[in-house]
């Protein structure tokens, strides 16, 4: 599907098109419909169907896709098949979490190592990876080749640690601290907002209430 452009907002969502698949019986026989697996995921029909076709040309009228060669689509053009391997920085309860994530494999993402600058959080965690010494990471990033780094400090640490990262070759950063970060325009940053998506949940289930009251009020 070489030549397309594709939106960030389509590369979002097409993880939550390759779970759902995998979430399937597997069926190497089975064939799926951009209809049903937007019934399925209460997505609108036409963009999945978009964003399907962007990816994938095994779609065919009135069978869909077989689901197999979907998933296997879905899982090259987003990289899932090279193993990526990263490093962390922020050993706390979040950072651990992360760390000891299996399921990260799937997605062709290996966090190798943590970094902390905490000593009572050094040593390996529950999974056998090492935490080290935050003073270890520019020998470690540029030994291991490591082009990926996660941020899982405090807001008031991240810009420091994020410049540290990149002074060390990393060229891809995914940012868990609640802090905008300031990069050169060549470094990839993914950063995730939890307050933005608690303020997102809190609004839709607000106006399900309000929805809910007026047909209540409507009887």
């Amino acid at each position: 599907m070489a030549g397309k452009e594709i939106s960030r907002s389509t590369v979002k969502r097409l993880p939550t098109y390759l779970t759902y698949l995998k979430s399937l019986p597997r069926d190497p026989t089975a064939h799926i419909s951009a209809t049903a697996m937007a019934a399925a995921l209460g997505m609108g029909e036409v963009q999945v169907r978009k964003d399907l076709a962007l990816v994938s040309d095994g779609g065919r009228p009135k069978i869909g896709y077989l689901r197999e060669g979907l998933i296997r689509d879905l899982e090259n053009f987003l990289g899932y098949g090279n193993t990526n391997d990263a490093v962390l920085v922020g050993a706390g309860k979040l950072g651990q979490a992360l760390l000891g994530y299996s399921g990260f494999a799937e997605y062709g993402l290996n966090i190798v190592a943590a970094f902390d600058s905490d000593p009572d959080r050094l040593g390996t965690d529950k999974s056998g990876k090492p935490i080290m010494p935050l003073s270890q990471l520019e020998e470690f990033c540029r030994s291991s080749h490591i082009r990926i780094g996660i941020i899982t400090v405090p807001a008031e640490h991240a810009q420091a640690v994020c410049d540290q990262l990149i002074t060390n070759g990393i060229e891809a950063i995914w940012n868990f601290a609640p802090k905008h970060l300031d990069v050169p325009e060549h470094i990839l940053v993914q950063s995730e907002n939890m307050a933005a998506s608690l303020a997102l949940l809190s609004k839709h289930l607000s106006e399900r209430m309000e929805e809910d009251a007026a047909r209540r009020g409507e009887r």
